[in-house]
């Protein structure tokens, strides 16, 4: 029986709740409901015009409902009047299957259905910035090399403790916070679960981060490259995949302790990396971010190749323990759902079709990238990745060809949109429309 969120509200006094969902550009839509009402939500869903998302609908669509996941509840730390609910939407009945939450759902029974279940963590990175979004929050960060400065995060620490004792309330398990390499950039980690939670997790930890942060009169972005001189947001994801409690990417025997099963996901990745930019670096702003050159710290710590190796950040996939490996390349624009789902569906394709990744490399591939002439290199710009996708056919097969069709036509009309009012070109700063529309990624 599924938990009754009319019972759960009396128990917790909470007495609204925020029925959301995600659209393929990553934003956050929500409804606010009185507890009072939630039970016929519960079961009929918040109504939604689609038309006014980015999901690719018309006017003359129907009404599109958002069902509540009630596994999904999260009362609001900071707020306990509030829950939060993720949901899936539905229209006519069925499931829209270009929502990205039931795209991510589809994945995983996929892999399901070969008894395996995937695990992941993110690593979620964001700017402290003025209101205006062109500078820094902090005018005392200014170390070349600032990375884990303590001063600089104690400096925050009031926003920083309130995030954590949420996560910690929450029972997220987070084990560390720090000032990362850019001047104004934090991170915080928190442990890994089910791909599904972990991707619910991720669009609440946006959320809260940006509300915490405007408590404290302060404003956070996920934008992949806000300064061109400083390094952008990553979105760094650490994967496994288990068979109940078995860690089936662990192999002991192995140099860097992997399984045949994991090398075979690794090379389903690297197969569709270019087409899957498209999910992972999904703004025009994020090709600011990779390929990009040194910035101010010395390292960008983002890919421009891909490439797979052990203990070392300079390639776009780091194995740094058995058992898992980190995927380097997505920014902190993507959307948390297509992230999990890019990742479920190419690792299955390396799966099902036995993929070899080649010979892991231990160079620094930062200096040593003209050795390595043959490398794939990653896409450099929106329209490069959206025409990879568009042409995959391991991708169009997993999420259906009107998706990708729908996903691909509404971010070339965002295109469309900046070349009418700008120019990307990486040697020159950093866009108006870009700061318009990446900000509040």
């Amino acid at each position: 029986m599924p938990k009754n969120l009319s019972k759960i509200a009396k128990a917790k006094k909470i007495k609204y709740f925020l029925i959301s969902f995600v659209d393929l550009f990553g934003v956050l839509r929500s409804k606010l409901v009185p507890a009072q009402a939630i039970d016929e939500m519960q079961k009929d869903g918040a109504g939604f015009a689609g038309f006014a998302t980015w999901l690719d609908m018309t006017p003359a669509d129907s009404d599109m409902f958002g069902v509540p996941d009630p596994d999904s509840l999260i009362q609001l730390p900071w707020n306990k009047e509030i829950g939060w609910l993720a949901s899936d939407l539905y229209m006519d009945g069925k499931p829209v299957k270009a929502s990205p939450r039931i795209m991510l759902k589809e994945q995983i029974k996929r892999m399901s259905q070969k008894k395996l279940q995937v695990k992941s963590g993110v690593e979620c990175e964001y700017f402290l910035i003025s209101e205006d979004g062109h500078s820094l929050a902090d005018k005392r960060d200014i170390q070349s090399k600032p990375c884990y400065d303590q001063s600089a995060l104690m400096r925050r620490y009031d926003l920083i403790k309130e995030i954590c004792d949420c996560m910690l309330e929450m029972g997220w398990k987070p084990y560390q916070n720090d000032h990362e390499d850019a001047n104004g950039q934090f991170e915080m980690n928190w442990d890994y679960a089910d791909s599904l939670i972990t991707a619910d997790r991720h669009v609440f930890f946006k959320f809260m981060v940006k509300s915490l942060a405007e408590k404290h009169g302060l404003r956070a972005t996920f934008m992949p490259k806000p300064f061109s001189n400083l390094t952008g947001n990553g979105c760094h994801a650490h994967v496994s995949v288990w068979n109940g409690k078995i860690n089936k990417f662990l192999d002991n025997k192995d140099k860097l302790g992997l399984s045949k099963l994991a090398y075979n996901f690794l090379g389903g990745i690297m197969n569709n990396t270019q087409a899957l930019s498209a999910f992972f670096n999904p703004t025009i702003n994020s090709y600011r971010r990779i390929n990009a050159p040194p910035t101010k710290s010395g390292a960008t710590w983002s890919p421009s190749s891909i490439s797979y190796t052990g203990n070392n950040r300079t390639h776009m996939i780091r194995i740094p323990d058995k058992g898992r490996f980190e995927l380097r390349l997505m920014d902190g624009s993507a959307n948390p759902y297509l992230l999990q789902a890019g990742i479920i569906a190419a690792g299955l394709e390396g799966i099902n079709k036995k993929l070899n990744p080649g010979k892991p490399l231990h160079c620094n591939m930062y200096e040593d990238y003209k050795k390595y002439p043959n490398l794939s290199k990653l896409p450099n710009e929106l329209k490069d990745s959206l025409d990879k996708i568009e042409n995959n056919k391991e991708m169009n097969k997993a999420f259906g060809t009107e998706v990708i069709k729908s996903y691909v036509k509404l971010r070339t009309s965002e295109l469309k949109d900046f070349n009418d009012n700008e120019k990307f070109d990486k040697s020159k700063p950093i866009t108006k429309w870009e700061r318009q529309n990446t900000l509040d990624c």
